[in-house]
């Protein structure tokens, strides 16, 4: 589970009086800020707001939000994708849950990632493109669906 942050008192006064004149995409990020979303959420949907990388760093050394639960994600060292190996029959069965993911979740909205998912001839090129994908659910569905998306594909991989 990632962080879970909450407004600040002084980042509850910036939503009322708006004395820091913030970025359209900070005050967009930091009014997502509700103490439910963890940082995974929040990064997906920032995103799409076209915020910097950074956003949620930003707004914590600004002391406008904070982290109330949650942990830190460990990001693997190496792609979890590695453990298929060459074994063609699960490398097939990842691109055929991708690219049917993509075709009834997107439709002709993923025909580039499509392409991509096509053109991919490893199991790490696939694992490669998931944040793409998972970026684009989120966009298309909401961010708690590209998140369960993510989840399903990590599991499929590890079974």
């Amino acid at each position: 589970m990632a962080l879970i942050y909450a407004k600040t008192a002084a980042g509850r006064r910036e939503m009322e009086d708006r004395a820091l004149r913030l970025a359209p995409a900070l005050r967009s990020v930091l009014l997502l800020v509700d103490g439910q979303r963890d940082a995974r959420e929040l990064q997906q949907m920032a995103q799409g707001l076209r915020a910097p990388e950074d956003v949620l760093a930003q707004l914590v050394s600004m002391t406008l939000i904070e982290a109330i639960g949650g942990s830190v994600e460990r990001i693997p060292d190496v792609p979890v994708t590695v453990q298929l190996g060459d074994d063609p029959l699960r490398y097939q069965q990842l691109r055929d849950w991708m690219a049917e993911s993509v075709r009834k979740h997107l439709g002709l909205k993923g025909y580039l990632i499509q392409l991509k998912i096509e053109r991919s001839r490893t199991a790490v090129g696939l694992e490669q493109l998931w944040p793409e994908v998972a970026t684009a659910l989120g966009k298309a569905k909401s961010p708690a669906f590209a998140s369960r998306w993510l989840d399903e594909t990590r599991a499929l991989v590890m079974a």
